[in-house]
């Protein structure tokens, strides 16, 4: 345990961090089980309200409802 690599991460007080380092070369606290999401991650895909097209979309019909107000001015 003693002899086992160190994590070497700054800590707040600007000092290496003492903890024993993991394979990733940094200790539980500093490095975690994962140094993050995976490339390609599905699971960060925008959907449903706030997705290109739906916000596109509402974008469309604000014009349209917009070009009906005009319409509807220039005829009443």
């Amino acid at each position: 345990m003693h002899s086992s690599p160190r994590c070497g991460a700054k800590t707040r007080s600007a000092h290496p961090c003492k903890s024993p380092a993991m394979p990733n070369g940094r200790c539980r606290l500093h490095g975690g089980k994962s140094p993050g999401a995976p490339r390609g991650n599905s699971n960060a895909l925008k959907h449903g309200r706030y997705s290109a097209e739906a916000m596109a979309e509402r974008r469309r019909f604000r014009d349209l409802l917009a070009e009906i107000k005009e319409v509807i001015e220039l005829v009443g």
